[in-house]
């Protein structure tokens, strides 16, 4: 009877396992967004909606953060400056105010965020006359690769690193722009994460190079 019980309960284990394994399996098979491996301990993809705008974001931080963490090496092994003090070092601003800095910022921000924001709940609405302030060049703010976050085209990818010009017309190559949109957000969490360590760096006076030796 007890082996019995003991064979019963392992054959459900084993059943339960079975079932949960191909649960993920299927989910990961199915998961359309680069970098997606299932791994979502707070489930913040549970909603598609919210999925979206988080993938929006973690795409837009990445960008941002891979910008700022090759910035921040190559402003002091130029300067000298720890990146945390360069806005505070003499002539860091020249021959522009902090004034001057802030509002040009805000201005220009302002409007391709803007452009963004709009873009993402009403795509390719940015790509016409009317919604940019030089009508010659509307069609090159459009989305060549029909792809959310990855507009392509002769402005957004001159060099045609996911697709070619032909006859001056930009043409997306979708085996291309997969591969790249993997490199790109495990790169871009790489970038995230390293800048928070730039953080907790900072918070201590220390910064990269230093912490390299170099």
């Amino acid at each position: 009877m007890a082996r019995w019980l003991v064979s019963s309960f392992n054959l459900s284990a084993l059943l339960q396992f079975k079932y949960q394994f191909n649960q993920l399996i299927e989910f990961v098979c199915n998961c359309r967004l680069p970098g997606d491996y299932g791994f979502d301990p707070l489930g913040l993809g549970k909603d598609p909606a919210f999925l979206k705008w988080y993938r929006e974001a973690e795409l837009i931080h990445g960008r941002w953060a891979m910008a700022a963490v090759v910035g921040i090496f190559v402003g002091q092994a130029w300067s000298g400056i720890p990146w945390f003090e360069a806005g505070a070092a003499p002539g860091a601003v020249a021959p522009f105010s902090f004034g001057t800095l802030l509002g040009t910022q805000l201005l220009l921000m302002g409007w391709v965020e803007s452009k963004r924001w709009v873009d993402f709940f009403n795509p390719d609405s940015q790509a016409v006359e009317w919604a940019t302030p030089w009508s010659r060049t509307a069609e090159n703010f459009a989305n060549a690769t029909g792809e959310q976050g990855y507009p392509g085209g002769k402005f957004f990818d001159p060099l045609g690193f996911a697709g070619t010009l032909s006859d001056g017309v930009y043409v997306a190559d979708a085996e291309k722009l997969e591969r790249l949109k993997v490199a790109e957000i495990k790169h871009a969490r790489l970038a995230m994460l390293a800048m928070l360590i730039f953080y907790f760096e900072a918070g201590q006076g220390k910064t990269p190079l230093a912490a390299l030796g170099l």
